[in-house]
């Protein structure tokens, strides 16, 4: 993980570099319509106030929690106990990123959706506020965090959300064999090479052509940049977009030439 000192740095310069947030001097068509119609799309949806309720109820939650960790930085199974506010401060998707989510999911209306890491199911909660008639399945390592989020999903009356529970390494074939065509993939999970690798490789052949895949944490570590790398440079990827917080790949057939833009969002 970098220090703050060495993500600012990075921050800087991608937002010194990357193309103007707004869609000026970017040549693509569909990376255009992405930017002006979901990226800097300013509209309130309905949704965005039910779930900023429940963010707000959760920051004031101080009930603690026994947290597993199976991810970058901690051992195998380690638990501590954490509140529910420190985990809706601290990891559950700022309202920024996770109403991008939402507009995502709007815009493109996936049919399948996957989500690897919950937390506390405020991306869960707008990406199936933005679709409700889509199948959302959304795994998390912690059986606790998982369960607070389901109480979550409960409050905002989402039927259409399945959890799994687990190891991503465990149950993410299980997940894969059980649907397909997969639509859209958020990935906010384990945040080290080898596994961010491998589940994209997993990943691939549940996959079409439409299929949006997105990487939450890009640049959070040396490892998250080199697997950010690898991944945008597969073959099957057509179209890569990085918001330096996210990246996004595309596999369009009718993109003919490969292509990656840095934007600034």
């Amino acid at each position: 993980m970098y220090s703050p000192w060495q993500l600012l740095k990075k921050y800087s310069s991608y937002y010194f570099t990357a193309l103007n947030g707004k869609g000026h001097g970017i040549h693509s068509p569909f990376v255009y319509d992405f930017v002006r119609r979901v990226l800097i799309d300013d509209r309130n949806f309905y949704a965005y106030n039910q779930v900023e309720a429940l963010r707000q109820k959760l920051f004031r939650d101080n009930s603690l929690i026994e947290v597993e960790d199976f991810g970058a930085g901690s051992t195998l199974n380690k638990t501590k106990q954490r509140t529910i506010a420190s985990i809706a401060q601290h990891s559950a998707k700022s309202k920024k990123w996770a109403q991008l989510l939402f507009r995502i999911v709007n815009y493109y209306q996936p049919r399948n959706i996957l989500e690897l890491g919950t937390s506390l199911g405020i991306s869960t909660a707008y990406m199936s506020l933005a679709n409700p008639k889509a199948r959302l399945i959304t795994a998390e390592g912690s059986a606790a965090v998982a369960a607070q989020a389901s109480r979550n999903f409960q409050s905002l009356h989402l039927s259409s959300v399945q959890q799994v529970v687990g190891n991503f390494d465990d149950i993410l074939p299980g997940i894969l064999d059980a649907v397909s065509p997969l639509d859209l993939v958020f990935i906010d999970g384990n945040h080290r090479y080898e596994p961010t690798v491998r589940y994209f490789n997993q990943l691939l052949p549940h996959l079409n052509a439409t299929s949006v895949v997105i990487f939450d944490d890009i640049h959070w570590s040396q490892e998250m940049e080199q697997a950010w790398t690898a991944i945008k440079e597969h073959p099957a990827v057509q179209l890569s977009v990085d918001l330096f917080f996210i990246g996004l790949l595309f596999f369009r057939d009718d993109f003919k030439v490969k292509q990656h833009f840095t934007i600034r969002f």
